[in-house]
Order: C-alpha cells, then structure tokens, then sequence
C-alpha cells in the first residue's frame, strides 16, 4: 500500500523535526510566514542521531525496564529452585501442660507382671517408691534436619520448570526490544519525513507567492484576465493552509519522538531518510529470523517448562527416600528426659499408594501441552515467513518506486520552469502553473513517502533477524540520504 500526500500528512503526524535553513530564511523573508513564526516561537532543541535515540530508549524505556525486573524476578526463583537439593533444618521450641504429672508406681509394675494378681496391692511401697516421669508442665527444644535424597525427579523438574522461566523472561525483553525498535523508527524517521514535506509545502507556497506576484503586475498591465489573477491567489491562499498544516504535524511528532526518548528538550533528528542501492538475500533475512526469533525461543522455554511439568507429575508415582534427624537441645530435670536420647538419625521412605491430587490427568494435561506448543512452534514459523517474504517485497517495492520517481521528479521541475515562462508570455493559464508547482509537490512528497516505507521496512527486517546492530551500517555505509 502506497502513501499519498494526503496520508503521510496525517497518518504519520507522530514525529517531529525543525525546518531547514533554507526553509528558515523563506519563512524570514514572507510577511504571512513571519508573523506564524513570531506566533510559535521556537524553543532550544537538542539534535539526536537515530543511534543516539535508540540508546536512549533502551537506557530509559519503562517498558523494558519492567521486562528486565521479570528476568531478575524469575532469575531469583530459580535460584530458590537449586537450594529445593539442600537439607531442611528447623529448631523447634514446645511447651505443654498436662492435667497431672505423669508418674509410675510400684503397683503399676507389679500389677502388669504374672504375680500381680496374687499381691493385691503395696500401699506402703506406692508411698515410698513412687517415681515422676514427667512434670506438669513440660518445655522441650530441639533441631531437626530433613535432607530428601530421591524425589522421583521432582526436584529436577522443579529447577528445569525455573530456567525454562527465566529463559521466557529473557527472550520477552528481546522481543519487546524489537517491537521498541520498530516504534522508534516510525516515530524518528516519521519526524524526518513530516520535516521534508513542510519543506516541500514551503517551496510550493513561495513558488505560489511569485506566481500570484507575477499575475498582479500582469493583471495591471492588462496582459491577463482577472480571473487568472484570482485564480493564482486562491492556490497560493490554500498553499499557506496546507503550508500551516505541515508545521502543526511537524510538531505533534516532534513531541511524540521527544516523549518517546525522554529528552530534556525538543528532538530533532540529525539523521535523515536514507535509501540503499540494494538489500542482501531474501533468504539471509528469513534463516535468521527462524533461527533466533524471540518469539520462538519463547516458545521453546515454553515447551521446557512444560516437559518439566510432567516430569514433576511422574515423579509422584515414585517413592521418596530421605535423611531425617533430631537433636535434643533441652530436657527437664525429670526421669523420662533423663532416659530419652539426645539424638537420633535415620532413613525415612515414603511410599504414593492412592494420591488425590489427580496426578494421571495431570500428566495428560502436561503432554498435551507440549503437544499445543509444537503445534504453535509450526504455525510461528509459518507466520514469520510470510512475514519476512512480505517486509522484504514492500522494502523492494519502495526501492523501486523511490528510483523509479527520479524521471518524474526531473520532468515536474523542467515543467514548472516552462509554465512559469509560458505563463509571463501570455501562452499559459495560472492553472497550468499551479498545476506545475501542485504536481512537483506530489512527486516529491510520493518519493519522500516511499523513503520512508523502505527504512520502515528496513528496521522491520533487521527487528526480527534479531540485526537490530547493523542498521546503523545500512544508514551510514550503504544509505543514500533523500532529499526534498
């Protein structure tokens, strides 16, 4: 789709950059253009290069920098994960009361032996021999440590679930590094272009302003019609309407790009529109857009977390093994402290027999989404090279209308020239001029507009190749800088 005058003065509104010096001393020069300046006063602007720009936005972008707290977020889970291998060590603190203290008598042990029931009872020996085991009131403390040993896989599948996140994390900052890239350029090269087409609307206002100069003195000298006259101060009236338009668009993308930078003053853009004489291979664009797309590698990591994910459901199936520990680090002044170990080791296993967690389904569920994944992967691949086939056509495409409008633009010239002539020998109409100078206007707004279609086009390949480094060789090596 090709933009028309029309379109790149109001769809590519968005960035901003000032007027040439050429385009300064007309505006010097005009009472009508004197007096808009004088309203507008220009503010001190700061020059950026596209690279400069581009540093700038990835310096200080809010949206990127949320992407890089996702990749320390995710980041640190692993680093949880790995520790899911070391022991667990608590220390625990109790304090109880019991209705009465727990105590043991001679009778008790009497009467739990074969003779107990001959000897009825020693009250006697219950008075004097009667031991506490325990207060009523107990406090114990100890540490313990438990240190799994085989999981069934879990916890490895834990930790492959955390790096496929953090890989995800990773690749969604590339992306949106990417997409930032393409904004910027359409918001600074939108400012380049909305630059060149206030220049182009100016050059058709002064050249307006002299045809209308012309037809007064030759209206006077009896030489044309008044409606030639007329007519000649009605297209250069409109000429200052259009002219006047130019600028507001000017500036509206001017704002935006500053915004967009974060720039303490006004931007104005020092690199301008470029065209190269030719690109590389359609095919050096697609292999490596397959080969490292974020958006793929995003996909991948997806696929990680989600064979991590049955894997960790597998393992429930699978007894856990572990190391377990205790030691006493307070005891009572009782009997049954006295007798109780200080400490104990062993080896504990625990067998799944029936698990409610639905662990089957969840297995399924897993399977299926890695199934879902290679499926996405397919049609991820599909799109992007329909994708690239497309950018690099519509990049060819701008390339050849932009050298296939220079015959154009040379004819337009030569014809404003000639009518202009024909004009002041009474051989022409002021249409004809007007139509001359609106005609050369167009050719040049279209070429400009294809410009700019091919450096869109341009960062858009270089975006999803993940070259987003070598634009700055295609603009300064190889590009051809347009000019109005």
């Amino acid at each position: 789709m090709r933009l028309t005058p029309a379109a790149v003065l109001t769809c590519w509104a968005m960035m901003a950059v000032p007027a040439a010096a050429s385009a300064n001393d007309t505006i010097d020069n005009d009472p009508h253009l004197s007096s808009f300046a004088v309203a507008t006063p220009a503010k001190a602007q700061q020059p950026v290069s596209f690279l400069e720009a581009w540093q700038a936005v990835v310096s200080q972008n809010d949206g990127l920098a949320a992407e890089r707290a996702n990749i320390e977020r995710t980041r640190s889970m692993q680093d949880a994960a790995r520790d899911l291998y070391l022991p667990s060590i608590s220390a625990t603190a109790k304090y109880t009361r019991l209705d009465k203290p727990v105590e043991i008598k001679p009778s008790d042990l009497i009467e739990s032996m074969p003779i107990g029931d001959v000897v009825s009872g020693l009250p006697i020996f219950d008075q004097l021999f009667t031991s506490q085991l325990t207060k009523r009131e107990v406090f114990t403390s100890s540490i313990r440590a438990v240190w799994p040993i085989f999981t069934g896989g879990r916890i490895t599948a834990a930790q492959d679930i955390a790096k496929g996140q953090t890989e995800e994390a990773t690749q969604l900052l590339a992306m949106k590094q990417q997409a930032t890239f393409e904004d910027l350029s359409k918001f600074y090269f939108g400012v380049a272009l909305t630059q060149q087409v206030l220049d182009t609307r100016i050059e058709v206002e002064n050249g307006l302003k002299q045809h209308y100069e012309r037809a007064k003195k030759l209206e006077q000298q009896g030489q044309i019609a008044k409606v030639e006259r007329l007519q000649a101060q009605a297209s250069y009236d409109k000429a200052r309407v259009e002219r006047q338009k130019a600028q507001r668009d000017l500036e509206i993308a001017q704002v935006a790009l500053t915004k967009l930078i974060k720039a303490e003053a006004p931007a104005v853009p020092s690199s301008s529109l470029f065209v190269n004489e030719s690109l590389p291979p359609m095919s050096s664009f697609l292999n490596k857009t397959l080969a490292g797309y974020p958006g793929l590698q995003i996909l991948d990591a997806k696929k990680k977390q989600a064979q991590g994910l049955m894997a960790a459901e597998k393992g429930k199936y699978y007894p856990e093994v572990y190391l377990y520990g205790n030691y006493n680090l307070h005891e009572d002044d009782t009997l049954a402290a006295k007798t109780a170990p200080d400490w104990a080791i062993g080896v504990g296993v625990n067998i799944p027999l029936i698990d409610s967690s639905g662990r089957s389904g969840k297995v399924k569920a897993a399977h299926s989404a890695v199934t879902q994944v290679n499926y996405l992967r397919a049609q991820a691949e599909q799109d992007l090279t329909v994708l690239v086939e497309k950018t690099y056509r519509e990049a060819m495409q701008s390339l050849e209308e932009y050298n296939g409008l220079a015959s154009s633009l040379a004819l337009a010239k030569e014809n404003v020239s000639l009518r202009e002539k024909a004009f002041s020998q009474g051989l022409s109409t002021s249409l004809d001029v007007v139509d001359a100078e609106l005609y050369l206007a167009s050719v040049k707004t279209q070429r400009t507009a294809a410009a700019y279609q091919y450096v869109i086009s341009l960062a858009r390949l270089l975006a999803v190749s993940s070259e987003i480094n070598s634009f700055n060789q295609y603009q300064q090596y190889q590009g051809l800088e347009v000019q109005s």
